[in-house]
């Protein structure tokens, strides 16, 4: 699945959380958080995306590049 990176960062924002944060609360690696941000969200598990969409409080469709729906 491709993460819209511009999205993800709004929805951290809102949440008020940093990336060691969501990766507590989403219970996924800080390594594996940064490696979606520089990456432009490309090739993300569709567990992971779940994980985020959870502990940020969204829906997952919020979270998806529009040429992933």
């Amino acid at each position: 699945m491709i993460i819209d990176v511009k999205k993800l960062k709004i929805a951290m924002a809102r949440a008020c959380m940093g990336v060691a944060d969501l990766g507590e609360k989403a219970n996924v690696g800080r390594a594996t958080l940064i490696r979606i941000l520089r990456d432009d969200g490309e090739n993300v598990r569709c567990k992971t995306v779940g994980k985020l969409a959870r502990a940020l409080g969204v829906d997952v469709l919020d979270l998806i590049a529009k040429d992933e729906k």
